[in-house]
């Protein structure tokens, strides 16, 4: 099994919904902010179906060396209404339970966004590392991640950000 990484934007105040209104500003996303590698291009990104909707709209037109590895790797999508795969390549829903399907991949797992998605996998013991993008901003409210028994194993300064792993005790340790 590989493991399950989540990936957020974050406010001081641990606040990961609304990037939109607060995390752009300080520039797009136009690398791997998130120092995934390999585990990006050789893993599978899994969604929530209202976030990946907003992804197929915004990377399928962009064509930065970052956004053709957003379009190329595959994408599967927990969702219980379905998805447009045509909306961008290599997506597919997950047929079945998406804790099940997570559990028992192979490649790494990396979820970006999706909150409700990652609460139901945290729930279940399944989120391997978190991986944060920390931006000088405060929400005041709103959606925080359900981050529980993690060690802190690294920091950098990303740009505006800061780049903060946390790792579950039990996890490999392969960063």
């Amino acid at each position: 099994m590989g493991d399950i990484i989540v990936i957020q934007f974050v406010t001081l105040d641990g606040v990961v919904s609304g990037p939109q209104d607060w995390a752009f500003k300080y520039g797009p996303v136009t690398d791997d902010k998130f120092r995934l590698g390999e585990r990006m291009t050789k893993g599978v990104q899994l969604y929530g179906r209202r976030t990946w909707e907003q992804f197929s709209r915004l990377w399928p037109g962009r064509d930065s060396d970052y956004a053709k590895v957003m379009n190329s790797v595959p994408k599967r999508v927990a969702t219980r209404t379905g998805i447009d795969a045509t909306a961008w390549e290599n997506s597919a829903a997950i047929e079945g339970d998406p804790l099940v399907w997570a559990a028992e991949e192979e490649r790494d797992v990396v979820v970006i966004g999706s909150t409700s998605l990652v609460r139901a996998l945290a729930t279940a013991g399944l989120v391997d590392e978190y991986r944060l993008l920390t931006f000088p901003a405060v929400a005041g409210g709103g959606d925080r991640l359900p981050i529980g028994d993690y060690r802190f194993t690294a920091t950098e300064l990303v740009g505006a950000a800061v780049l903060t792993v946390l790792r579950r005790e039990s996890a490999d340790q392969r960063l």
